[in-house]
């Protein structure tokens, strides 16, 4: 678990070299508000107020400020976080506890009460909180809106669905992101979750697309590398064969990455992805970037 006291020096640094000196100093008089108020409404009135002194505009930072949040915690990264965003986490950050976990239910009435903006911020800070093993079912339930940055605040940077959700709201993750047409790179951990009820949705899945008419998104195919059978290989084929030069990157990658004994020879057959590969000319990310860009 990481120091409650550095994450939060850490986060006020990040805002130190892009916020103003009055937002700066509005943020430490709520943060003494709230360490001496005996209820937590000074709280709840800070972390909607943020907004009228931090902008919802995204952070720059340093190399060495992305190598020090990699530090504090493993995965963490704010590469999409925005100012308003961070200063709402530091007023979390600094009323949460790793002794004890009585302040669950003070994050709950946050959440409860929050707008769009304040959900993409609570959610984002997950993976900064102690007693994360209990905050599943709050995760759970931001798989579930429909509101598109309010997922990405769970599914997207974020590295605590892959640690902490059980496999079933883990494969709900993954397939709403595939339906909504998130970048899929940008799902921390994702490979490492691969199992097979998610390979045989997905299986199901290209069949429903494609009987319709319609295509995949591209870095599916990724997800099924580790339980390719004659049928995930014959659909390769068909990809390989039939797709969009962007989807047969994608299906050769996944032939390249797979076991089964009939992907290198299928691979055999398209010689020019094949030496893309072995260049390192294709990569999961250069196709879900890839994909991005053609949207």
């Amino acid at each position: 678990m990481q120091d409650l006291s550095i994450t939060r020096h850490f986060l006020k640094g990040v805002l130190s070299e892009t916020a103003s000196a009055s937002a700066l100093d509005w943020l430490e008089v709520q943060e003494e508000k709230i360490r001496t108020s005996p209820n937590q409404m000074k709280l709840f009135l800070a972390f909607s107020q943020a907004s009228r002194h931090f902008p919802k505009e995204v952070v720059k930072l340093s190399e060495e400020k992305n190598l020090e949040a990699r530090k504090i915690r493993h995965g963490f990264q704010l590469t999409t976080w925005t100012a308003l965003q961070t200063a709402r986490t530091v007023l979390i950050v600094g009323v949460v506890s790793d002794k004890d976990d009585d302040w669950i239910p003070i994050l709950d009435r946050l959440f409860e009460s929050a707008d769009m903006h304040e959900q993409e911020a609570l959610y984002a800070a997950l993976p900064l909180l102690p007693f994360p093993e209990k905050l599943t079912a709050r995760a759970a339930e931001g798989i579930r809106t429909n509101i598109t940055s309010v997922f990405d605040a769970v599914a997207l940077d974020n590295p605590y669905p892959s640690e902490y959700l059980d496999e079933a709201a883990w494969n709900q993750l993954l397939l709403k992101a595939i339906f909504m047409q998130r970048p899929l790179y940008r799902i921390v951990g994702a490979e490492g979750r691969a199992n097979l009820p998610l390979a045989r949705t997905l299986v199901d899945y290209v069949h429903e697309r494609w009987s319709a008419g319609r295509n995949v998104i591209p870095e599916l195919w990724r997800f099924l590398v580790p339980f390719v059978d004659e049928e995930i290989l014959g659909l390769l084929e068909k990809v390989l064969g039939e797709g969009t030069n962007l989807e047969r990157k994608a299906a050769a990658l996944a032939c390249s990455d797979a076991d089964h004994p009939g992907c290198p020879i299928l691979l055999s057959k398209y010689p020019d992805l094949e030496e893309m590969i072995a260049r390192g000319v294709i990569s999961w990310e250069g196709i879900g970037r890839a994909f991005d860009a053609e949207r």
